[in-house]
């Protein structure tokens, strides 16, 4: 919903072309080119963009007109993001978590095509609880890996359970507390607009409609979002006791849920809730809640990894 919200005048950003990772470090014989059509504000594609420059990995992006979508008429999944990526063939990989998971066995397995890696991850269809028919994906947390390269990974059997627990708790529970609490009053939904409109570099007119019709319609849309999510009136506690119970789960004694280094869960906890950055619900998160150290560290690594 933030993304669709500011998503008027954010397709207006040309297709942009980010600089090369000298951290990148494909497996000896593999090449990878990607594309990533996304929304700027989207907590999904945010997480994508995460795991991609904590890689190293070099790619394209695509901003996608939400109204429109244009961009990716190509394609009969029409939501984002979207990943084009070839490895000698070219492959669409659809959700934001199977893109995450794909592309991560890819750089860790020796054996398997990308192409082979992404049929791992089948499309199937579902019905809500409300009766619409949505897609889904099998396996989408699961690194398809050999028991070899698994215990690599993944030393501990727990250690699994841990980062595949903490993804879908990202996926399922936190990114839904985000336009419920950058839209929590119409105060703060004119700034998260005004924020928007700034960094999209509106035209005057197209900025005004931007700024002022979106900022009502997505106050009433989180407003309709707290109920179907069973929020508290004040959407701020469940903000704060969502990202303490995830450094709880950190602890005291890890840098990062990953120990040393951030894993799977980490890259998608911090993507989400970076796309709240320069909002009021950010700065109140930094003050009212013990994630700042956390947070800090991860901007830190993945600065590093972009250097």
């Amino acid at each position: 919903a933030f993304a669709l919200g500011g998503g008027t005048g954010l397709y207006l950003a040309a297709r942009q072309r980010l600089r090369e990772h000298s951290a990148a470090e494909l497996p000896a014989g593999k090449s990878l080119q990607l594309t990533l059509y996304q929304y700027k504000t989207c907590p999904f594609c945010s997480k994508v963009r995460a795991f991609l420059d904590y890689h190293g990995l070099p790619y394209e992006i695509v901003e996608v007109n939400p109204i429109m979508r244009k961009e990716i008429k190509f394609s009969s999944y029409r939501k984002v993001p979207i990943l084009l990526a070839n490895a000698g063939s070219p492959l669409q990989l659809n959700d934001s978590s199977v893109i995450i998971s794909a592309i991560k066995t890819y750089l860790i397995s020796k054996k398997n095509s990308l192409e082979e890696i992404v049929s791992f991850y089948p499309p199937m269809k579902t019905v809500t609880e409300q009766g619409k028919e949505v897609m889904e994906y099998g396996n989408k947390y699961w690194l398809m890996l050999d028991d070899k390269e698994t215990k690599r990974v993944y030393p501990v059997k727990e250690v699994r359970v841990e980062e595949m627990k903490w993804r879908k708790w990202a996926d399922e529970w936190l990114v839904h507390l985000i336009s419920p609490n950058v839209y929590r009053t119409p105060r703060e939904a004119l700034a998260s607009f005004d924020y928007i409109v700034r960094e999209g570099k509106f035209g005057t007119m197209e900025g005004l409609f931007a700024k002022y019709v979106g900022a009502v319609a997505m106050f009433f849309v989180s407003k309709r979002l707290k109920k179907r999510h069973n929020l508290r009136d004040d959407v701020r506690v469940d903000l704060y006791e969502a990202v303490n119970e995830w450094v709880k789960a950190v602890g005291k004694h890890r840098q990062f849920m990953g120990g040393n280094q951030p894993n799977l869960a980490d890259l998608a906890v911090y993507g989400v809730l970076r796309v709240m950055e320069g909002l009021e619900a950010f700065d109140d998160m930094m003050v009212h809640t013990k994630i700042e150290p956390w947070y800090q560290r991860m901007e830190e690594v993945i600065r590093k990894a972009a250097v």
